[in-house]
């Protein structure tokens, strides 16, 4: 029987993790077809042992895709994208994992229902790698049109379930390989997804994001945050002048500036401090305005008098 649900699951040194990612996806409780993508990159640890036995043990439902070579994270998510059977694809991280069984019937049905949603998420619990939770996301409320996700990102990848055509329709028209600076992948293909279709938000937990200090977008290397908040940035102005008209470009700017010298008012000298700001205010002269960041140049003073 031919899925009606791909669930891609990219996985690189989880093997602490991954088998809880798989047996909650293999726990799902619903009366259509689905498959788990699994796509291992060449792991340093027994990761690829893990899978090697899910595989075997479940060979009518895990299709195990790996290579002699690490391909990287971008390269790791299309091979599974396109190896894909499920007019919907659904997404889980081997060091991220479901909590809740019935989240694929109630996600399918509301697609069903709705033939011109193209991409359907829900809320998420945010824990570390002590199983503690850290925070829910979104935070506030969840968005359903691309000039709000554009203003506040709200999609936690783990949670969403998508049309493949879409998914596929992003890689052939975006060409993301052709943006080394882009960071993450989940961002830009959503906001292609919600330029093209129409989004449901389901207000309830049904998946964990595990958060650790040295992953790219929570690292605790300030340097490191800064670079994956800046590609953040980047990435959400493109799409804005791309689909939106440029509406969120001011906002989106300031939200940038903010951002960035959050962190110089962490790290780095008082020039790298000015010498950000001035960059910023060259791209938006409305950022002279901005009193934030003259507050941030006030505590990056008083850092330095302390630490002296």
């Amino acid at each position: 029987m031919k899925p009606l649900v791909s669930v891609i699951v990219t996985t690189y040194n989880h093997e602490p993790y991954l088998a809880e990612a798989l047996n909650a996806i293999l726990s799902q409780e619903c009366d259509f077809g689905v498959e788990i993508i699994l796509g291992e990159d060449c792991s340093s640890d027994n990761t690829l042992g893990v899978c090697k036995t899910f595989a075997d043990h479940y060979p009518d439902k895990i299709s195990l895709i790996t290579s002699t070579e690490n391909v990287g994270w971008r390269a790791n998510y299309r091979r599974c994208v396109e190896a894909a059977r499920g007019e919907l694809i659904a997404f889980c991280d081997g060091d991220d994992y479901w909590c809740d069984n019935s989240r694929l019937a109630e996600q399918v049905a509301l697609m069903e229902q709705n033939r011109s949603i193209g991409l359907c998420y829900t809320l998420a619990e945010r824990r570390d790698g002590e199983g503690r939770l850290v925070g829910r996301f979104p935070i506030g409320e969840g968005h359903t049109t691309l000039d709000a996700m554009l203003h506040d990102w709200c999609v936690e990848n783990c949670t969403t379930l998508a049309s493949r055509e879409l998914v596929l329709d992003y890689y052939a028209t975006e060409k993301p390989e052709n943006y080394p600076e882009w960071l993450t992948e989940d961002l830009p293909m959503w906001l292609y997804v919600a330029a093209h279709s129409e989004v449901a938000y389901i207000d309830k937990a049904t998946a964990v994001h595990r958060v650790f200090p040295d992953s790219v977008s929570h690292s605790t290397s300030l340097a490191k945050r800064l670079a994956f908040c800046d590609s953040s940035s980047n990435i959400k102005l493109w799409f804005d002048e791309r689909y939106n008209n440029s509406k969120q470009r001011r906002h989106l700017l300031r939200e940038r500036m903010n951002t960035a010298l959050w962190v110089y008012s962490h790290i780095g000298s008082v020039g790298d401090f000015v010498k950000r700001c001035w960059q910023e205010v060259k791209e938006d002269k409305m950022g002279v305005c901005n009193i934030i960041a003259y507050g941030l140049f006030v505590k990056k003073l008083f850092r330095l008098a302390k630490n002296k």
